[in-house]
């Protein structure tokens, strides 16, 4: 990886300069950030240690869970530094691998979204051929390479990058080391890397959303022509609706802000998209999933009582 920089740290100038905002925000966002991590990893725990929870759907919650726990992590504990400090300096490799990691867990979790939409789509259509399809050995290849695919498509953007000329200044107008930001200080051409950006990224993303939507369009069309029962119908959408629900908060702000012109006058716009993405999805997944899913409440009521039986 050649490195051109000449450049040993940029400056994140975080969320606001509005100093006053500060003490309000630090406990706003380490909150969102503690449920974020407590939620998720409730999630995975019980899914690991409920029998009756180790399904194809349940493994692949588990998966987003732990994505949505990396992805907070990447972003949330430097903007809390700076809450409490003011800008903060990040070295030139932390920087690309805040880059990196950022880019691998959210383009992975709208990979996996897709993947998780094709498990309700044979659910629903295929009932008595599920299992077959739906076998261990798919779930691990199909979850490999939801991973793979967000891996290589960081890695992309990572070496590009880190290619770039930095002469100067180093103060990055985000919270965190991104894509746009960074190419907004680079002195050379930058045409390459926004064609990557828009081309790749952009790709990535219209297809997950394409076989995520595609699949819910089979579902609805199959509910409504095949299947005669209202509660049945009715059914079959309640098992969708937190799924669907995570679909729509992670792609709105995506498609909002990597699919939008990239100008100065955007530069507000596309970091509250990336908070709403990064931070917001992240910690509403498990409440989602938790509140609206009746198999999930049980098994968390289950282990509850089984921890603290004299309080029960």
């Amino acid at each position: 990886m050649e490195n051109k920089t000449e450049m040993n740290e940029f400056i994140l100038l975080g969320l606001t300069d509005f100093q006053g905002l500060w003490p309000f925000l630090f406990p706003l966002f380490l909150l969102f950030y503690v449920v974020t991590v407590l939620g998720n990893s409730l999630i995975v725990f019980v899914v690991l240690a409920e029998p009756c929870l180790h399904s194809p759907m349940y493994f692949f919650l588990s998966n987003l869970s732990c994505l949505d726990i990396c992805y907070a992590t990447v972003t949330v504990p430097k903007m809390l530094a700076g809450f409490l400090s003011g800008p903060q300096p990040i070295s030139f490799y932390g920087c690309l691998a805040q880059l990196h990691f950022f880019h691998f867990t959210g383009s992975t979790e709208g990979v996996l979204l897709a993947v998780m939409a094709y498990d309700r789509y044979v659910a629903i259509c295929y009932p008595l051929r599920y299992a077959i399809i739906m076998n261990k050995h798919v779930c691990l290849l199909l979850a490999a390479a939801t991973w793979s695919t967000g891996f290589f498509h960081a890695l992309i953007h990572t070496v590009m990058t880190s290619r770039l000329h930095f002469c100067g200044p180093n103060l990055v107008q985000h919270f965190f080391c991104d894509v746009k930001p960074l190419l907004r200080l680079a002195c050379g051409s930058i045409q390459l890397n926004i064609s990557l950006l828009n081309i790749v990224t952009g790709l990535l993303v219209m297809l997950s959303f394409f076989f995520t939507l595609l699949s819910y369009l089979y579902i609805i069309t199959f509910l409504f022509l095949k299947v005669q029962s209202h509660k049945a119908r009715w059914k079959a959408f309640s098992t969708c609706s937190s799924h669907l629900t995570v679909v729509v908060l992670l792609y709105v702000p995506i498609l909002f802000s990597y699919l939008s012109p990239s100008s100065g006058d955007s530069l507000q716009r596309e970091m509250i998209s990336t908070l709403m993405n990064n931070v917001g999805v992240s910690v509403l997944n498990p409440l989602i999933y938790t509140l609206r899913n009746k198999e999930m409440k049980e098994a968390i009521r289950k282990r509850v009582k089984r921890i603290l039986p004299a309080k029960m």
